[in-house]
């Protein structure tokens, strides 16, 4: 038996974006319900993924999948490949406009819905050990009061090991699902398969299930993927080379003006950084046009291209 890869584009929407019983597994294991009461119980509908706004001179964006339970609350669920600067800013807009979006005018605001984003990152983005982080408008100095309406999970899957997290079983299970279920699987573990839900999760990933054309989209994704991972990884690697050499001009001349040695020493270093700096921001910025004007080429959609490289859909089109 061979088995997709559960966090490409193609299998992830198929899992989560088409069985309801899975995505209420899903998000009950992973989102932070701090009782049974709050545990979603059943998703009355499938909402679009392109978040289109009533105003057609304003933006649109895609998310993976977007459904709401019987109490009307939102629930947005994204697989991102790798983690970009811009990514958090494009997940705050994205479950606002489906916050705002649940008003008519002339509506109550007491009508408005919890919006629940939940992200997993095929990538890291921050120095902590922990792979988990919950985000919510919180007063930080003294009340410690939420405003309640928007909470955002990132899970960090390279950060993720299995071990014995006691209540959170349903929550490594479904994370065990994503990272140890590939193209190189042939018997799945059975802790996995001996639960209902993950195991009708890894029937939908068996190759069989899927046509020859999704298998071609399938195996296109993770060409851009690697196509990006490579240009982004040159980028760094020029950005780093040519901030080392500004940086060490600019410290030198900044060394003669201060000194023969002290200053020289000093100079060299601050310079070497602020030049290594900007000549990272700088190359970085350049691959990431490049990257995206190939992508585009290839026909991938701007909302991709987009995770790929951190630029902007305007940024994008424009090119």
């Amino acid at each position: 038996m061979r088995y997709l890869n559960p966090k490409a584009d193609l299998t992830f929407k198929k899992v989560f974006g088409e069985h309801p019983d899975l995505v209420i597994s899903f998000l009950n294991a992973l989102l932070p319900f701090e009782s049974p009461e709050e545990e979603i119980t059943d998703v009355i509908e499938y909402l679009n993924p392109e978040l289109v706004p009533k105003n057609p001179l304003r933006k649109d964006s895609i998310v993976d999948v977007r459904c709401k339970d019987r109490q009307g609350r939102q629930f947005i669920v994204e697989m991102q490949m790798m983690w970009t600067s811009a990514y958090k800013q494009r997940i705050l807009f994205n479950a606002s406009k489906a916050y705002v979006s649940q008003l008519e005018q002339g509506d109550d605001y007491e009508l408005l819905q919890p919006v629940y984003s939940l992200n997993i990152v095929n990538d890291t983005f921050c120095d902590s050990t922990e792979y988990y982080h919950d985000f919510r408008i919180v007063e930080i100095a003294e009340t410690k009061e939420v405003i309640e309406g928007l909470r955002f999970i990132f899970v960090e899957l390279p950060k993720f090991t299995p071990k014995n997290y006691g209540d959170k079983k349903m929550q490594v299970l479904w994370l065990r699902y994503l990272t140890e279920i590939n193209e190189k699987t042939r018997e799945v573990p059975q802790e996995l398969m001996e639960n209902p839900e993950i195991s009708k999760a890894v029937t939908q990933l068996e190759e069989s299930a899927f046509s020859e054309a999704q298998l071609l989209g399938y195996e296109k994704f993770w060409d851009m993927v690697s196509t990006a991972k490579m240009h982004i990884s040159s980028a760094l690697r020029d950005g780093h080379e040519k901030g080392f050499k500004e940086g060490f001009k600019e410290g030198r001349e900044e060394g003669r003006e201060e000194g023969r040695k002290k200053g020289r020493e000093e100079g060299r270093e601050e310079g070497r950084e602020e030049g290594r700096e900007e000549g990272r921001e700088e190359g970085i910025k350049e691959e990431r046009l490049k990257n995206a004007r190939s992508l585009k080429q290839l026909g991938i959609p701007t909302d991709i291209i987009a995770q790929a490289t951190g630029l902007s859909a305007d940024e994008i089109l424009a090119l």
